[in-house]
């Protein structure tokens, strides 16, 4: 298809981009309420419109007990203008994942309800002792818990020298300096208080919306340094990262020119986006506008939202797939090799299927395990009052685009019974909460029930999920690469809006029984051939000592 810039070509091709799939096409249904999860998130909407209150709901899906199923943390907010969790409505919710899609709501037994009006979560394995850490993000509040590994989480983070001095939005865990410890990343947003009171809007028919983010000053992301003894060492400065504020939202990572050090991608809101280049000597370069990801095609900044950083279209780089609002499309950056991306949002599909949509959290997982990874955003639009002004909607439908061979087709009308009621969604988390070797996906809605999207899909290929143990110096194995039947993915928890996906590395398989070669680049550098792999099943592996 050949590229067009206009509108009018997107909408000539978006009737046919979202046409049903055929039968046995991707399939979700909402099981959140029979699973046990009544999570309601309570941003406590205000008249005076403050901008917190429409950019909530991060989702954390990891193993806090280490049982081998996928548990759910949400974020909350708080009341306004305290900014404190008044009552239990209020309380971060953390659901065990008891088998059978029934959770159990544990979250006074581990002790991590929460402080202040909470924004994004990031999960994974700080202090290298095997069970999985949890760090929350808030307006002023952040939060590092570590897990005891008796079922409950303490709260360390004064000890570990994390700050709260600024509004953060989102955060992730990667280990940018190769010592073995996972380093953290913190996304901040915008100055922003309780004073602020500029009325956005329309004054004459008294209509007051969320101002939009030009009107706030953005701010530089925060890097923290593993110490390796429960602390960190704050080193936005000397790192290079405090030299460029944005108005960030979230944060991807992945090694993408393979110089065997993890880089960074960071969306900002109607802000250049940001790539953090690592180049090894513990400093970042930005290079965002050098690479191509910085921009859409058009030359203009969109409202970025979330981000996932993986290889969509098997040719072994990882690629950025990017959520924006409706009339912006969602940026798709394919990684072109030698340090360069190209746009090609509509040469995917994505353009046209994407037009009409704002979008929040996104991943790319293979829902149908055909052997090529699909893509879900979670929509809804930042404006609740959109439609007096815009023919945009608030409340809007999540979306599943199909992947064929690196192009992108919009299934989410036939994705079952439910998944078109729109609301406004915003968080999302990718796991296999069930074990049956299909992606499901859990996502944040403000002011309403969350949902549980189980994945039945029918008719889907074989898979093969992957569940990495590093050595002792690094337990968690994020950052790990794994080639396998054509395709390459990484092992990472930072994925979506505000959110994070800890379950290991999932391939869909399509028809092969038995996986001839799997190659493992592990963050320490060691390369681990396996062969003649069974698939349909959950694979353990250990990093070899030598």
């Amino acid at each position: 298809m050949r590229k067009s810039s206009g509108l009018a070509a997107i909408l000539a091709f978006a009737s046919a981009l979202s046409a049903p799939g055929p039968a046995g096409g991707i399939r979700f249904r909402d099981v959140a309420r029979s699973s046990g999860i009544e999570f309601v998130h309570h941003n406590h909407p205000t008249a005076r419109k403050h901008l917190i209150e429409t950019l909530p709901g991060g989702v954390a899906a990891f193993d806090y007990n280490n049982d081998g199923r996928i548990d759910l943390f949400f974020t909350n907010g708080a009341a306004i203008p305290s900014l404190e969790k008044e009552g239990a409505q209020y309380w971060n919710r953390l659901y065990r994942n008891d088998g059978g899609m029934r959770f159990t709501d544990v979250t006074a037994e581990a002790g991590v309800a929460g402080a202040g009006y909470s924004m994004g979560a990031a999960a994974a394995d700080f202090d290298n002792d095997g069970f999985v850490d949890l760090f929350v993000a808030g307006v002023r509040r952040n939060a590092l818990y570590r897990n005891l590994g008796n079922g409950k989480f303490e709260d360390v983070t004064a000890r570990a020298g994390i700050r709260s001095d600024v509004w953060s939005v989102a955060a992730g865990w990667f280990d940018y300096d190769n010592d073995g410890r996972l380093d953290l990343f913190v996304v901040n947003y915008v100055e922003w208080s309780l004073d602020y009171d500029r009325f956005c809007g329309d004054q004459s028919r008294g209509i007051r919306v969320y101002c939009h983010p030009k009107y706030f000053r953005g701010l530089p992301n925060t890097l923290y340094r593993n110490r390796g003894d429960g602390t960190f060492e704050e080193v936005s400065g000397k790192s290079g990262i405090a030299a460029h504020p944005g108005r960030g939202m979230s944060v991807a990572f992945a090694d993408y020119d393979d110089d065997g050090w993890m880089d960074a991608f960071v969306s900002n809101d109607n802000l250049p986006n940001f790539l953090f280049h690592n180049r090894g000597d513990g400093t970042f370069e930005e290079v965002g506008l050098a690479a191509g990801v910085a921009l859409a095609e058009s030359g203009k900044a969109v409202s970025s939202m979330g981000a996932d950083f993986r290889d969509y279209d098997n040719d072994g780089l990882a690629d950025i797939v990017v959520t924006a609002l409706a009339g912006e499309t969602f940026p798709v950056f394919r990684n072109e090799g030698k340090g360069f991306f190209r746009d090609v949002t509509y040469a995917s599909g994505v353009a046209a299927a994407s037009l009409q949509r704002s979008g929040w959290s996104v991943g790319l997982a293979d829902f149908d395990n055909d052997g090529w990874k699909d893509l879900f955003t979670a929509n809804g639009h930042v404006n609740d009052r959109i439609e007096q002004f815009e023919p945009h909607r608030y409340r809007l439908s999540n979306s599943v685009f199909a992947n064929s061979a690196g192009r992108f087709r919009d299934v989410s009308a036939a994705a079952g019974e439910g998944f078109g009621i729109p609301k406004p969604h915003r968080g999302g988390a990718f796991a296999d909460f069930d074990g049956d070797g299909r992606i499901d996906v859990a996502v944040s809605v403000l002011g309403e029930s969350a949902e549980l999207w189980q994945n039945v899909t029918p008719g889907t290929g074989r898979w093969l999920a992957l569940r990495l143990a590093g050595t002792r110096s690094n337990r968690d194995a994020i950052g790990a690469r794994i080639r396998l039947a054509g395709q390459t993915n990484i092992m990472t928890s930072a994925v979506g809006y505000a959110s994070s996906s800890h379950a290991g590395v999932h391939f869909g398989l399509g028809s092969v029984e038995k996986a001839d070669r799997i190659e493992i680049r592990w963050p320490s550098g060691k390369v681990q051939v396996l062969e003649n792999v069974e698939t349909n099943r959950v694979l353990n592996v250990s990093e070899p000592v030598r």
